[in-house]
């Protein structure tokens, strides 16, 4: 799912992951011209709980169908943090991975490098970008992929990009491993993830 400068206007954050989104540059909704009329109006409880779930869609570049499922299975687990179980199911997916670890510019890329059958777990090639990854596995660069132009800038892709603790990486040999579930407050910014939780639990 490629996302437009356009939608993260429309939401208020920058959920393209493009580094010169245009919402840096004009943070305002489309259509609307000129620096008196950059702020929003405080919407409606909904508003504010649709806003936030379009902002982590969009962020994962995932469907309506797929965030929906992610929810329902958070909220069905038993005795469990549900926000911490959805923020899990949503990091650990291998394209975010991918991501996380400074292999892909943007999550947008990220898909592509996994659908493409560049990058493996646990030496095993993985096509699926929404594959959940666990605790001790190894995520690596393809051997033969390597040298593909899509990680021409793989050494300045990976310095630009803060890995998290719950990841480690090892540069040279291209490869991360998960260490630990990630943390909540590692991981949300620009939204509420307990207001998202609220929306589909209505």
């Amino acid at each position: 799912m490629r996302i437009s400068c356009r939608i993260c206007r429309r939401v208020g954050a920058s959920v393209c992951g493009r580094e010169k989104c245009a919402f840096r540059r004009k943070p305002y909704p489309p259509g609307i011209h000129g620096k008196g009329k950059k702020r929003r109006r405080e919407g409606s409880e909904f508003s504010t709980q649709l806003r936030d779930k379009q902002v982590v869609r969009f962020s994962y570049g995932i469907s309506e169908s797929q965030f929906r499922a992610y929810v329902m299975k958070s909220l069905a687990g038993r005795g469990g943090n549900v926000v911490q179980s959805l923020i899990s199911l949503l990091e650990m997916r291998l394209d975010n991975v991918v991501y996380r670890l400074g292999f892909a510019p943007s999550r947008a890329l990220a898909r592509q490098l996994v659908s493409h059958g560049h990058i493996t777990v646990g030496a095993r090639k993985v096509f699926v970008p929404s594959y959940q990854v666990k605790i001790g596995q190894v995520i690596a660069i393809a051997a033969r992929s390597q040298s593909k132009g899509a990680f021409q800038n793989l050494d300045i892709t990976i310095q630009k990009q803060k890995i998290p603790e719950w990841l480690s990486l090892e540069p040279i040999r291209r490869e991360g491993t998960i260490v630990s579930l990630p943390k909540v407050e590692d991981v949300v910014r620009s939204y509420n993830i307990k207001s998202i939780i609220e929306y589909y639990s209505k």
